[in-house]
């Protein structure tokens, strides 16, 4: 089975992983990990307390194949976490790279969203990152899979944790009915524009 190793940091944006954590152990027995810096339990912007199963220094990319870094005020924030090793490494290794929200800006520092498409919480969002990746900035409201690569903003973790599950072979039929039926909300709703 399917590993995935979730970064969280402290104020990790708790909705935008679980419902892929959720899936991927409930339904299709994947072992689910997670991962703070240092190792130290970290309290999500919803006020769950989590004690990671492993520092980020500790994730060894051979034994994943999915490493996948959930959004939180930290990533914005001086001294945020740098991934760039672990992340690079995965890449290297051919493990699937995501991050969902604030995530994409964890993401966007490592240099790996330079050269594939990707999506984030809107155009511009990720200019101070020092990335050079604007030219694949694609403005959907849906999440982007582009060579290994899964993105989304912080709207859209029905469709981050479809492409997760995808990448690491597990879309069926009853992934593809579960994402249909968090669609169904949506059916029908007239489209808000900003002013």
């Amino acid at each position: 089975m399917p590993r995935i190793v979730t970064i969280l940091t402290e104020g990790f944006a708790d909705w935008e992983t679980t419902l892929l954590n959720a899936v991927a152990k409930g339904f299709y027995r994947a072992e689910t990990a997670y991962a703070s810096p240092g190792g130290k339990p970290v309290t999500s912007m919803g006020g769950m307390r989590v004690t990671p199963d492993m520092a980020i220094e500790a994730i060894d990319p051979a034994a994943l194949d999915a490493l996948v870094v959930c959004g939180g005020s930290a990533w914005k924030q001086v001294g945020a976490p740098d991934i760039t090793a672990v992340v690079q490494a995965a890449r290297q290794a051919g493990k699937t790279v995501a991050g969902i929200c604030d995530g994409t800006v964890a993401l966007a520092r490592t240099g790996v969203l330079d050269a594939v498409p990707h999506t984030s919480n809107g155009v511009g969002y990720l200019d101070d990152t020092g990335y050079r990746g604007k030219a694949g900035y694609r403005d959907v409201p849906a999440a982007v899979s582009a060579d290994g690569v899964i993105t989304a903003s912080a709207t859209a973790p029905v469709s981050f944790a479809e492409k997760v599950l995808d990448a690491l072979g597990l879309a069926d039929d009853q992934l593809r009915y579960y994402v249909a039926m968090h669609a169904r909300q949506y059916a029908g709703m007239p489209q808000v524009r900003a002013a």
